[in-house]
C-alpha cells in the first residue's frame, strides 16, 4: 500500500481533532472479509441498477475514475471490488482507516485501488478529475463544509456525478441533546466512559427523542459507532432547504434523493393526507422540505448531485410525451415482493428494504403484478404496456410505471438503445 503523506500546513486544529478521533476509534468497524459483498456483485443487474440510478440517460459502462472521499475502513475497497474496470482513488485523514482498507486491498488483490492520506479540502493536490465522487458521512464533520464541497466540485468532471450523504436535522434532535449531555459531564472516549455511555442509553426514558432511533439502529450497540454518534468532536446537520441552498452556493445541482419515496408527497401516508393536493402543487424543493417535516425522523440525506455546468442530461426521467416508451425498467435487487398478510384487493405488496418508513410499502393488484413480472431488464415500457399484453388501459399502465419509480422499486435505462450490431 502506498499512502501519500499530507502536507503539514494543510491540517487545521479542527481537522486534527477529527483525525485523532478516527485514529483512536476508526469507523465504521473494520471488516475482515468482503466475501458477502462480492457475492452481491455477481448479480449483473445490481451494478446496472446502481449505474442508472445516477446516470439514467447514459449507456452502462464500467471504465470510470471514482474518488471515495473520506473512505473510512472499507468503503473504497468495496467500490474497487464492485467496479473491477474502474480506477478507484481513496482519500482519508486517518492512517488507521487507510491501513484497514489496505489490508482488504491486499487480501482481494485490488490493483485498481490507490490510497492517499489527504484531507478532503486538499483534493486538488491529486491533480485528477473524476467521473464519480462518493462522499458519505464526511462533509458534515468538516470545519467548513462549503470549502469541502467546492473542493470536490473542482475535482468532478463536467460529465460526472456525486453521491453524498449528510446528516439530517430533525431526526437527529435526540442525538444532539445527548451530545450536549456528554459535553456537560465531560464524557470521553476511553473504555470505561463508553461502557457508562452504553448503560446511560438503557436508562433513558422511553419517550426520549432518541428512543425511536435506538430501536432502529444497530450502531448504538457498538462502541465505535456509539462514539461516532454521541462523542464526535464536530458535526452539523442539514434540513432539506439547507441542502438546496448549500448546493446553490457551491455550484452544484440537485439530481435526486438516492431513496426518493420518503421525500415525495405522492408516496405513502402523505398521499392519503387531506393536504395532498396542496402538497403536489408546491415546487419540488418545497415538496421535499414538507415531506421532511411530515416524517420528522429522517437522520440523514443521501443525494445524487451534479455540477451546475454538467454536460450530461442528468436526471431526465419524465412521464409526459412519448419518451417514456423507450425507457427500460430495471428492478432493484434489494426490493421484495410479499404475498402474505395482504390488504384487501391486493395480489402482492412491494417493499424496498432501504426504506425506513413502513408506510412506503406498495400494494399492487393482479394487472399491475402482470406488468411487473414482464420487467426483465430488456423490454421497454412501450413493449410492456402493449394493449395485447394486459386488460387495463395504457394510461393505467403508465400511472403504475411512474408509481414504481417514485416508490424506488425500479430505475430506468433511458439511454439510446444500442443497434443490433453494436
Amino acid at each position: 500500500m502506498n499512502i501519500q503523506e499530507p502536507h503539514a500546513e494543510s491540517w487545521t486544529a479542527a481537522s486534527n481533532k477529527v483525525r485523532q478521533f478516527y485514529e483512536r476509534l476508526p469507523y465504521p468497524a473494520p471488516l475482515a472479509s468482503l466475501d458477502e459483498h462480492r457475492a452481491l456483485y455477481r448479480d449483473p443487474n445490481r451494478r446496472r441498477a446502481l449505474f442508472h440510478r445516477i446516470w439514467p440517460t447514459e449507456q452502462f459502462g464500467g471504465h470510470q475514475e471514482i474518488l471515495v472521499a473520506g473512505c473510512g475502513t472499507s468503503q473504497a475497497a468495496r467500490y474497487a471490488l464492485r467496479e473491477p474496470h474502474a480506477r478507484v482513488t481513496a482519500i482519508d485523514i486517518s492512517e488507521t482507516s487507510l491501513r484497514h482498507t489496505g489490508d482488504l486491498q491486499r487480501k482481494y488483490s485490488l490493483d485498481n485501488l490507490e490510497l492517499h492520506q489527504l484531507p478532503l479540502e486538499s483534493i486538488k493536490d491529486l491533480g485528477r478529475s473524476f467521473d464519480l465522487i462518493v462522499c458519505t458521512g464526511v462533509l458534515h464533520h468538516l470545519p467548513e463544509p462549503d470549502v469541502g464541497l467546492r473542493a470536490l466540485r473542482e475535482a468532478l468532471s463536467r460529465k460526472g456525478a456525486m453521491h453524498l450523504m449528510v446528516y439530517a436535522t430533525y431526526g437527529r434532535a435526540g442525538i444532539y441533546m445527548l451530545q450536549e449531555y456528554c459535553r456537560m459531564l465531560r464524557i470521553g472516549t476511553n473504555a470505561s466512559d463508553l461502557l457508562e455511555l452504553a448503560s446511560l442509553l438503557e436508562a433513558l426514558p422511553r419517550d426520549h427523542p432518541v428512543a425511536n432511533l435506538l430501536t432502529r439502529a444497530d450502531d448504538f450497540r457498538q462502541a465505535d459507532a456509539l462514539a461516532d454518534a454521541l462523542l464526535h468532536p464536530q458535526d452539523r446537520a442539514y434540513s432539506v432547504p439547507e441542502v438546496y441552498a448549500w448546493f446553490q452556493r457551491c455550484g452544484m445541482s440537485f439530481g435526486r434523493w438516492v431513496e426518493q419515496a420518503p421525500y415525495l408527497p405522492q408516496c405513502g401516508a402523505m398521499a392519503a393526507a387531506s393536504q395532498s393536493d396542496r402538497l403536489s402543487a408546491l415546487p419540488e424543493p418545497a415538496q421535499h422540505a414538507a415531506a421532511e417535516l411530515f416524517r420528522g425522523t429522517m437522520t440523514q440525506h443521501r443525494i445524487i448531485a451534479y455540477r451546475t455546468d454538467s454536460v450530461r442530461r442528468r436526471q431526465a426521467i419524465r412521464f409526459t410525451g412519448n419518451e417514456w416508451r423507450d425507457y427500460i425498467p430495471i428492478r432493484l435487487p434489494w426490493t421484495l415482493c410479499l404475498r402474505e398478510g395482504l390488504p384487501p384487493g391486493s395480489s402482492a405488496v412491494l417493499v424496498n428494504r432501504a426504506h425506513q418508513h413502513r408506510d412506503l410499502a406498495l400494494p399492487i393488484g393482479t394487472d399491475e403484478e402482470r406488468l411487473l413480472l414482464q420487467m426483465d431488464g430488456h423490454r421497454t415500457l412501450g413493449e410492456i404496456a402493449h394493449p395485447g399484453e394486459m386488460s387495463s388501459s395504457e394510461s393505467s399502465a403508465l400511472e403504475f410505471f411512474q408509481r414504481l419509480w417514485q416508490y424506488d422499486q425500479i430505475v430506468f435505462d433511458a439511454s439510446t438503445p444500442p443497434t443490433a450490431d453494436a
